[in-house]
């Protein structure tokens, strides 16, 4: 089986900066003359970019091969787990206020990995079907 791999839509780092931006444009525009208003937008702004420049620097969150699985952690480190050490992948789905929230589960006995459709680019179902089949053939 070859080599699989899911990253975050193109998409999303720049709505991320465009967000950035369209605060520090809000302040201005609406006078900005109050120092929280600034400090606020600038906080906002400045967590907005360094999640967006995560998304461009570490776009694939997750890999798989016949080794097992390779999975960004942290804000762009890295981790490769080896098949036999996944006790288990499934979807988590829960349901709030109207929305529903789909998570990809990867349990590596000392550690739980989540992953977001929005993480994935991809519907999680589909994500864990594939791991779930790779890891059914993978060699011992």
């Amino acid at each position: 089986m070859s080599p699989l791999q899911w990253r975050v839509r193109p998409v999303l780092p720049i709505v991320k900066l465009l967000g950035a931006v369209a605060l520090v444009v809000l302040v201005v525009a609406f006078g900005g003359e109050d120092p929280v208003q600034w400090f606020v937008a600038i906080v906002v702004a400045a967590t907005l970019t360094g999640w967006a420049v995560r998304d461009l620097v570490a776009p694939v969150r997750l890999s798989a091969d016949t080794s097992g699985v390779t999975m960004v952690v942290g804000f762009i480190r890295r981790r490769h787990v080896a098949w036999p050490q996944i006790e288990r992948v499934r979807v988590d789905s829960r349901e709030r206020m109207g929305l529903r929230n789909r998570l990809l589960e990867i349990d590596a006995g000392d550690s739980l990995h989540l992953f977001s459709e929005h993480e994935l680019g991809t519907d999680p179902e589909k994500v864990a079907e594939a791991l779930n089949a790779m890891r059914a053939n993978a060699p011992l």
